[in-house]
């Protein structure tokens, strides 16, 4: 897939008839993750054979990451398909025969929590001692009444208080704790074990939301995350498998890997010449002009009749008259400034910043043998010095005190011994700093500390994602921060440039990716309708403008 060749002339493609006849658009989809196979597939089924997928990296899924381990597969990236009915990725799967040796364990219907699985999760205090299964049920109930309370602003238009500081975390904590503190029921004890295990929750909540806090995430945004109906999938051959049908049908000449970009130059313009000629005299050497989407820099894409060029890293420009970019939000406030040229507008750049992204890691333990029983489904951190904290933040060097649990993988079967530990915010950072024998000698530090067994033996190997310190990543996924809304992901997702723009060609740059969708933000199924979306903009668009051309009056 190196090569960025490819001929607008080929014969191979499923042309319509409609583009046969018209000048073929140039297109370029920047991220082969899977909002852009989404779209490129979606692009060449509509008949555009002039499209070319710039991947920074070298290998194609964007945060998919399926790990070969003797015969199980393991997922560094996305794992789950979030419910059945109408999500793409679950049609797909089906469709496929991907769900056909999916367990019982591996799926579950209601709201999903990290791993789930028949079984007990154990709740284990930093002393050793099992929290009683009657305790935190008792307690789970009242978390999950509080959790349905934090929809409720979203869904029913509830105001917030200014007391919750709109945030999910400050709400539930504040809640949850006065309605333990006023139970005449529970002794002080059991208040402070209830109070312990809130804190732990709110770990889980910030992994799953990819928060760095459950503090940081809107109160009166979060319920309009919106959950497709239908159980949580599990792929057993590894996700990876929904982008390698994506990517199936793409020519391989049409995706060029170990490409980044440095500079989308849009609505070009004359006073991008210097530019461009400052360019040509610094890299004449390195222009690839056997690319019939290369321009040489001293060429003005304009008189070539494209108004953006794609100025990639290893000093390639590349002409176009569109572009999709599918970077994700950690991309884009890290580079946005550098990337675009001119600036984005100031209310997408104000959307990117309000915007959240974290990062959530996943650390893979697998032993010889066992030493959880059997019905053990997690083992969950309780700190009981940790009842009365208001933020979980942690100095560097106890990065490892923001790991919430860990999941024991099901079926062992496929699996053998394994767990998978989970860890966000900016501990996962420094988690990711750490080398392997460091990561694995705390987990099992801290393992033999809350179970109260000090016999566990060091792990045979271990496995973990870094998101965060991803250069072509920064971060896990998206999130609606306190601040921001649904709003800002739609006007992450606006086209430039903007409709009341008359004079420029319409549709220059498209934005896909998960952040990008207002319901579904942070998910495979998100990023997917995403690439889809952008897609039909530009088909739709050029089929409209075809329909003039036939039906213009000859004069």
């Amino acid at each position: 897939m190196q090569s960025c060749e490819i001929s607008s002339e080929s014969t191979d493609d499923p042309l319509s008839s409609g583009l046969r006849t018209h000048k073929q658009p140039r297109i370029i989809v920047i991220g082969a993750g899977l909002a852009g196979l989404a779209a490129t597939k979606a692009l060449l089924e509509n008949g555009f054979t002039d499209v070319t997928v710039l991947e920074a990296s070298d290998h194609i899924g964007g945060r998919v990451q399926s790990v070969q381990h003797g015969k199980a597969t393991l997922e560094l990236g996305a794992t789950w398909i979030h419910g059945a009915n109408g999500n793409p990725v679950y049609h797909l799967a089906e469709d496929n025969g991907l769900l056909e040796h999916t367990t019982d364990g591996e799926r579950s219907v209601g709201r999903i929590s990290l791993y789930t699985k028949n079984g007990v999760a154990h709740y284990q205090t930093n002393v050793g001692k099992r929290i009683p299964k009657d305790l935190v049920e008792e307690f789970s109930d009242l978390y999950n009444e509080v959790y349905e309370l934090t929809q409720e602003f979203f869904q029913n238009g509830k105001p917030v208080c200014a007391e919750s500081q709109n945030s999910v975390g400050v709400f539930t904590r504040d809640l949850v704790r006065k309605r333990i503190m006023l139970d005449p029921d529970d002794s002080e004890s059991t208040k402070k074990l209830k109070l312990s295990m809130l804190q732990q929750y709110l770990k889980v909540e910030s992994c799953e939301s990819s928060s760095p806090s459950m503090d940081e995430v809107s109160l009166s945004e979060f319920g309009e995350w919106t959950e497709i109906p239908g159980a949580h999938y599990v792929i057993p051959e590894g996700f990876m498998k929904i982008v390698e049908l994506l990517a199936q049908d793409i020519p391989s000449r049409t995706i060029c890997l170990s490409k980044p970009v440095r500079c989308i130059h849009w609505n070009y313009s004359a006073q991008h010449q210097e530019v461009i000629a400052k360019s040509h005299n610094n890299n004449q050497d390195n222009n690839h002009n056997e690319n019939n989407h290369s321009s040489q820099p001293n060429q003005d894409p304009l008189i070539m009749g494209h108004p953006i060029c794609v100025e990639c890293e290893d000093e390639e420009w590349i002409t176009a008259d569109h572009v999709i970019v599918t970077a994700s939000l950690g991309v884009l406030k890290q580079n946005h400034e550098a990337m675009f040229s001119p600036s984005l507008p100031e209310d997408k750049v104000l959307a990117i910043e309000k915007l959240g992204i974290s990062t959530t890691d996943k650390i893979f333990l697998e032993f010889e043998e066992p030493f959880w029983s059997p019905e053990c489904n997690s083992i969950q951190f309780v700190w009981e010095d940790e009842a009365q904290l208001e933020q979980l933040v942690y100095p560097e060097d106890l990065w490892y005190k923001k790991i919430c649990s860990f999941d024991v993988l099901y079926p062992p079967e496929r699996y053998g011994y394994m767990l998978s530990g989970w860890i966000c915010g900016q501990e996962a950072l420094y988690m990711e700093r750490c080398d392997d024998e460091t990561v694995a000698e705390t987990c099992i530090e801290l393992l033999r500390r809350f179970t109260g067994n000090p016999n566990i033996p060091k792990p045979r190997r271990v496995l973990r994602s870094s998101w965060g310190s991803n250069p072509y990543i920064g971060g896990s996924y998206s999130f609606t921060q306190v601040g921001s809304s649904g709003g800002d992901c739609e006007r992450l997702a606006m086209p430039l440039p903007y409709a009341n723009s008359t004079k420029a060609q319409p549709l220059q740059v498209l934005f896909a990716g998960e952040a990008t969708h207002r319901k579904y933000y942070s998910t495979t199924h998100g990023a997917l309708l995403s690439g889809q979306r952008e897609a039909t903009r530009l088909i739709e668009m050029h089929q409209d403008l075809q329909r003039d051309q036939t039906t213009k009056p000859n004069m």
